[in-house]
Formats: structure tokens, C-alpha cells, sequence
């Protein structure tokens, strides 16, 4: 019987050791990077921990949430939105947000990821409530800075910082769709035509273009054929000149070399006298219609002319 209580107190030690660890190990907690741990005791907030091991104490301490601290997207569903011209559209959006504060995320709103989406539903109405159709297409910057800044402010108190807000999507009726498919196609005939319209103008004065420069290179070239023209002309008649000049001077070379030799040969008045009328001879087989003859010439012709009338008489 001795025995067999000390094997019994012995297994109940051990049992007791057991549960003591099993307490013992539940009370430490050890919390990852990026998440913290909401704490209560009797129900109350006790603090958040943060990255690394934490004691608590079995039964009165609880982790009540566990808070993750990175950036996190929500992608919310379609909502309908009316413009201020009376056009029902649908968009969704997108939210980037990063909670800030644990304490106020747990305690501060009872679904904070549905809140966000109702907030965002109806900040998007106010705000393309006051935008007609036109500027909602064209101004997706403006609005999404709008709903980033009204949802910051609206989820401060919840612990919640909106980094961002995106439009995912806007879908106009089908009719608006496509009247819109319509106006871009006449958009893109009248930029090709106007596109079209600015190629012709561009040939046509490039054709006009190339037209002024021939005119002008075939101007430039008959004025330099001209010119070349008439420096041949001017050369033609320079050589001409030199020519005449020369043969004129050869003439007069000869003449005179004539004249030296009949010098020399010791010829008198009256040889001189019949040269020069044989010079006027041939003076007069040209085409000279006047003769302007020496009067020392003149004597001794009617000289001659007598001495024949005499020897005829004979």
C-alpha cells in the first residue's frame, strides 16, 4: 500500500510539473516583425506589444487582437454614383491603408474593413455628386485626392492612415458608352483629316519650293551662259583686233623694208614717183569710192601722160 501511494504521489508530481510548464509556456508570447499584440486584463486594455518575447498572466491577461502593421489593398466592389448631370455610373476603387495605432484599430470601429468601404461608398457619391460627366472621366487625379484626404481624416480616430485611393474602374451606361464610342471616332476622322489637310499643305509648298529653286538655278545658269557668252564674245573680238593689228603691222614692216631696199638700190625721184602709182593702182581695185592722190603725184602723172600723147603723135 506504501508503495503504491508513493508511485501515485509520484505520477501526481509529475502530472503537476506538467501542467505548471503547459502554464508556464502559454503565458510567453513572442510577437513577429510588423504585427502587434493587443493586451487585456479583466476585460480591460492592458497595453500592445511589439516585436519580440512578452510574459502574461495565465487567466487574467488575454491577447485580445492581433494588429498586422504592414501597408495593406483593399479592392472594394462596384458603386453606383450619380453625376451632377443626372448620369448613373459604376466605380470601384482601390485603398491603400497602414494602421498606425492597435489600440484605437481594436477598439475604435467594429469592422474597421467594412467601414472603409461604406466611407468609401459615400465620400465618392458626395464628391461626383458635384461633377458632371465629363470632368468625372477626366479627372481621376483630383478625385482620388479628394477621397485620400477625406478618408484619412474620417479613419484617424480609428488608427487607420490612408496612403492612397485609386479609381479601379468607371463604367458609364451603355448608351453613354456608346455615344462616348461615337464621339472618339469622329474625334479620330477629323484629326486624320485635319492630319491629311496638313500633308497636302506641306507637299504642295514643298512642290512650289522646288519649283522657285529650279526657276532660280536655271536663272542663275542662263546668266552665267551669258556671261560666258559674251567673254567670248569680248575675247573673239580682242583676238580680231590683235590680228588686224599685227597684219596692219606687217604691212607696214614690209613697206618699210620695200622702201629701205629701194634706197639702196640708189632708185631716183621718178622710180619713187611710179612705185607710188602702182601702189595707187592697186589702192584703186578696191572699193574706195575716193582717191586722195599727192600733188607731187599729180605732176608727174601729167607728165606721163603727156610724154604719150607725144610718141602716139609719132
Amino acid at each position: 500500500m506504501i508503495l503504491a501511494a508513493g508511485a501515485v504521489g509520484f505520477w501526481a508530481v509529475i502530472v503537476i510539473l506538467v501542467i505548471v510548464l503547459a502554464l508556464f509556456m502559454s503565458c510567453i508570447r513572442i510577437v513577429p516583425q510588423s504585427q502587434a499584440y493587443v493586451i487585456e486584463r479583466l476585460g480591460g486594455y492592458k497595453c500592445t506589444w511589439s516585436v519580440g518575447m512578452h510574459w502574461k498572466w495565465p487567466i487574467i491577461d488575454r491577447v485580445a487582437r492581433r494588429v498586422l502593421l504592414k501597408e495593406q489593398v483593399v479592392d472594394f466592389p462596384p458603386q453606383s454614383v450619380i453625376t451632377k448631370d443626372n448620369v448613373t455610373m459604376k466605380i470601384d476603387t482601390i485603398v491603400f491603408f497602414q494602421i498606425t495605432d492597435p489600440k484605437y484599430f481594436t477598439y475604435g470601429v467594429e469592422n474597421p474593413i467594412m467601414a472603409i468601404e461604406n466611407l468609401t461608398a459615400t465620400t465618392l457619391r458626395n464628391i461626383i455628386g458635384d461633377l458632371e460627366l465629363d470632368q468625372t472621366l477626366t479627372s481621376r487625379e483630383t478625385i482620388n485626392e479628394k477621397m485620400k484626404i477625406s478618408l484619412d481624416i474620417a479613419t484617424d480616430p480609428w488608427g487607420i492612415k490612408v496612403k492612397r485611393v485609386e479609381l479601379k474602374n468607371i463604367i458609364p451606361p451603355p448608351a453613354i458608352h456608346e455615344a462616348m464610342e461615337k464621339q472618339m471616332k469622329a474625334e479620330r476622322e477629323r484629326r486624320e483629316a485635319i492630319l491629311r489637310a496638313e500633308g497636302e499643305k506641306t507637299s504642295t509648298i514643298l512642290v512650289a519650293e522646288g519649283k522657285k529653286s529650279e526657276a532660280i538655278l536655271a536663272a542663275e545658269a542662263e546668266k552665267e551662259a551669258a556671261i560666258l557668252r559674251a567673254e567670248a564674245k569680248k575675247e573673239a573680238t580682242i583676238r580680231e583686233a590683235e590680228g588686224q593689228a599685227q597684219a596692219i603691222l606687217a604691212v607696214q614692216e614690209a613697206n618699210a623694208e620695200g622702201i629701205r631696199k629701194i634706197k639702196e638700190a640708189g632708185a631716183d625721184q621718178s622710180v619713187i614717183q611710179l612705185k607710188s602709182l602702182e601702189t595707187l593702182s592697186k589702192v584703186a581695185d578696191g572699193k574706195a569710192t575716193k582717191i586722195i592722190i599727192p600733188s607731187e603725184i599729180q605732176g608727174f602723172a601729167g607728165s606721163l601722160s603727156a610724154l604719150a600723147e607725144v610718141v602716139k603723135d609719132k
